[in-house]
């Protein structure tokens, strides 16, 4: 059984547990899934607030699929969430991405 496999069987067990959604969303990140990765990285963030690094991931997924609005947009909520778990190297990252992201969308 691979990996997201196994992350599959856990959600069947425990649809309600945000590490398993991240867990899977992570897997599909990895093959390319952005859609998945998507949906299971809102499905973790609903559950529970995150500190910002899932907020990486999921602008990640947006940028690949070329949706640079949408990848801005999960920036600057992961900006604020980093900023209140008192993260500022990743905020400023955040902000530093969201400039390239920019001059890519126009």
């Amino acid at each position: 059984m691979n990996r997201l496999e196994y992350f599959k069987n856990l959600l069947d067990k425990a649809p309600d547990n945000p590490m398993v959604h991240y867990s899977l969303a992570q897997e599909y990140y990895k093959v390319k899934d952005y859609e998945n990765a998507i949906r299971h990285l809102e499905e973790y963030l609903r559950l529970q607030e995150d500190e910002g690094a899932a907020y990486r991931v999921l602008a990640k997924c947006y940028e690949e699929m070329g949706e640079f609005t949408k990848a801005i947009e999960v920036l600057e909520k992961g900006i604020e969430q980093a900023l209140k778990f008192n993260h500022p190297s990743m905020a400023e990252e955040y902000r530093q991405w969201i400039e390239e992201l920019r001059s890519m969308s126009f």
